[in-house]
């Protein structure tokens, strides 16, 4: 069993050879879980629907109309196009959200005063997720979370929500898919993926400029999927051939992230 976290942009974009990999990984008896993302088409959502969309400490200000917004993209259109393109590639999928069974359950973070319906997960259905599993059904699951009584919804990030679901199946290694092939470092006259790094080398990369742009937010997404009982993220490119079968292998490909003890 391993778990995948892949960010909704990064989706859209990936080839139809990834999907055709994780449907064959599955024929193979290995047990997929995708927990994903999709920043991009709720903020294009809320654009077309005028309603106003700002970020606090890069999370999603989210008031109940912007939930209702966010549910729809990720447990909808977003949820069902991947469940839809591995049943092209012959494999089978069922796309879930947190609320469904109560499979993400949260509580309000703890700075919800400034960013508004964001939670924590505080439990997962992990049983939900064996049982789909068991019937041989590949779980995509939309990090909408649910309180314990059932009643209040929250967005929830989906690197956290990643994490807690690779800590509740007891997962140790969780695959970060993006659009990069790995960390790149300067050696020389050129950019080489670093094999590994840990959580400090990341923050005094960020410090010095050597990480930048585009590249903080996903590796600090990677970072956010350590908890628990995940030590190691993997972030991998997605256009890379065979990816997901190249990492459960141990071949050394990405950028290995790994949390000091």
């Amino acid at each position: 069993m391993f778990v995948m976290k892949c960010g909704g942009s990064t989706l859209a974009e990936l080839p139809n050879s990834f999907f055709a990999d994780l449907v064959q990984l599955q024929k193979d008896g290995v047990k997929p879980v995708i927990v994903h993302g999709g920043g991009p088409a709720i903020s294009e959502n809320l654009g077309k629907l005028g309603i106003e969309s700002k970020f606090v400490g890069g999370l999603r200000y989210t008031t109940e109309e912007v939930l209702d917004v966010v549910e729809m993209v990720l447990a909808g259109s977003i949820n069902k196009m991947i469940v839809r393109r591995i049943a092209q590639n012959g494999g089978k999928a069922i796309g879930l959200s947190g609320v469904d069974g109560g499979l993400l359950q949260a509580r309000p973070v703890a700075n919800h005063k400034e960013v508004g319906l964001v939670g924590d997960v505080t439990d997962v259905n992990d049983e939900l997720i064996g049982g789909v599993l068991d019937l041989g059904y590949i779980p995509v699951i939309a990090p909408v979370g649910i309180d314990a009584n059932g009643a209040q919804r929250y967005n929830i990030n989906a690197d956290t929500a990643a994490g807690a679901v690779a800590s509740a199946l007891g997962v140790s290694r969780m695959i970060v898919v993006t659009d990069v092939p790995g960390i790149l470092k300067m050696t020389g006259t050129e950019r080489k993926v670093l094999d590994s790094i840990t959580v400090q080398q990341i923050e005094d990369m960020i410090s010095t400029g050597e990480i930048y742009g585009g590249m903080i937010p996903k590796v600090r997404a990677a970072v956010a999927c350590i908890s628990g009982s995940v030590k190691e993220a993997v972030i991998v490119g997605g256009s890379e051939p065979g990816v997901l079968g190249k990492v459960l292998s141990g071949e050394r490909i990405g950028t290995r992230i790994v949390r000091m003890a």
